[in-house]
């Protein structure tokens, strides 16, 4: 099954894709909110700006208007701690109540790399003591135990990469146990689809998440299969009509062929009725024919008619078609002329010989029939690469573009259901299409460049 391997490698590539799209999208928004949260706004530059701003004046200390502002659109509170007594010698105005105003070594440690009662703190240094600046609660977070190992750091892009790795290879194997259920229930599916187009019969368990399914495309095989029994009834009853039709029909035919046969030779008859009694006989033989025709039609329209193939030489085939033809003393107004090349003796094909000459016979026959005024009829036989070519073709009437489309292409009424009325043309170009179908070949019906009509038989070699 093509179909299966297909559609893994079609999951597997949309989750691979999904992933990197996934990552990538991750990856970015991230960037972007780093960037924004870190580039924008850093509580440790803001420190450090308060601290170069604040001097001492004969008033006390006092901060610039600017670096005021910004502490007060922060909602933040400021202090400086004396680098010698470790008190307060200057806060701001919104200083907290709960803040302390004395510091040991060990407050301005805690307090360096994290909290003030509770509020996020950060220092700046000042001319003569430590600035801390202290934001509320909930503004900023601060690990205060930040502590890594140097080799965990130097190895972190490796590491990333690897757990990387990782989570997709878990991915990929959590996506296809995920689904392998549902593979394992595609490939029935798919078989009997198959199965189906091959008119074979289907029977799919009915289960798993595709029961419905199942269930339908067997019933719809079980439809199928009764379809393909009544159409094979209904064909047998076809062919065994046509041929009992047949031979009923032989025996009333022989006997009043035989009576015309009598009457056209009795000298007891005018001459006028001599004639007529030749056309009785005339048309009841081509009465014969149409019979014997339809009853082969039958019979290799429904593959009753089994091909004896052998390995023949069509040049051989052809020419002997043409001398039967020529010796049976046909009217002066037909002549043949054999224009295959004279380098050319043998073509050989795998044929049925008996069913071959019938096909050159009937369109030789089908020349002579349609052209009452008389023609040439040409025969050739071409070795082209693979294919062996047999052309039969007249100078006669020919027929026109239309008429030549029509018989290309168009399906005779033995089998064809509808447009009967457009589709006269008789059995002999039938039997010789389906004879050649059966040799797996093709028939191509075309002007001559003689001016009548042409066909070629092209048969594999």
């Amino acid at each position: 099954m093509k179909s299966i391997p297909k559609l893994i490698r079609r999951f597997v590539g949309i989750m691979t894709l999904s992933i990197l799209i996934l990552v990538i999208l991750n990856v970015l928004f991230f960037a972007f909110v780093f960037v924004r949260n870190t580039s924008a706004f850093s509580p440790w530059d803001m420190a450090d700006r308060t601290a170069d701003s604040l001097e001492l004046t004969e008033e006390g200390y006092s901060i610039s208007d600017q670096a005021a502002a910004k502490l007060k659109e922060e909602n933040a509170w400021a202090i400086l701690i004396d680098n010698d007594t470790r008190q307060v010698l200057w806060q701001t105005d919104n200083l907290p109540d709960s803040i302390p105003m004395q510091y040991t070594l060990s407050d301005i440690a805690r307090l360096v790399r994290g909290y003030v009662d509770g509020y996020p703190a950060f220092t700046g240094e000042a001319q003569s003591g430590l600035l801390v600046v202290g934001y509320p609660r909930d503004r900023f977070w601060k690990h205060t135990r930040a502590s890594w190992d140097y080799s965990f750091i130097a190895n972190l892009p490796r590491n990333t990469v690897i757990i990387l790795a990782v989570n997709l290879v878990i991915i990929f194997l959590i996506y296809a146990a995920a689904n392998s259920k549902l593979l394992r229930s595609i490939g029935p599916i798919t078989d009997g689809i198959q199965d189906l187009s091959r008119g074979c019969p289907v029977c799919i368990k009915e289960k798993g998440i595709f029961c419905e399914l199942a269930e339908k495309i067997n019933k719809t095989s079980e439809i199928l299969q009764i379809q393909a029994e009544q159409l094979r009834r209904k064909e047998t009853a076809r062919a065994n009509w046509i041929a009992g039709v047949s031979h009923d029909i032989r025996t009333p035919l022989s006997m009043i062929m035989g009576y015309a046969g009598q009457l056209e030779n009795s000298k007891n008859l005018t001459e006028d009725q001599c004639r007529k009694a030749a056309v009785i006989v005339k048309q009841s033989k081509r009465m014969k024919d149409l019979i014997s025709d339809l009853n082969l039609a039958s019979k290799l329209e429904y593959d009753m008619q089994p091909l004896t193939m052998k390995r023949e030489n069509a040049v051989s085939i052809v020419r002997q078609v043409v001398v039967d033809y020529m010796n049976l003393n046909l009217d002066d107004r037909f002549s043949f002329e054999w224009k295959t090349a004279d380098t050319l003796s043998v073509c050989h094909i795998n044929t049925d010989k008996d069913l071959l000459k019938r096909a050159i016979s009937n369109l030789i026959q089908n020349s002579i029939s349609h052209n009452e005024n008389g023609c040439v009829i040409y025969a050739s036989v071409e070795d082209d690469d693979n294919v062996c070519r047999i052309c039969i073709e007249d100078s006669g009437m020919g027929a026109s573009d239309e008429q030549i489309d029509r018989l290309n292409h168009t399906p005779h009424y033995m089998v064809c259901d509808r447009n009967t009325a457009e589709q006269r043309h008789g059995l002999g170009l039938l039997i010789v299409k389906q004879i050649i179908m059966g040799h797996n070949g093709s028939v191509l019906i075309d002007h001559s460049e003689y001016g009548g009509f042409k066909v070629v038989l092209i048969i594999s070699k």
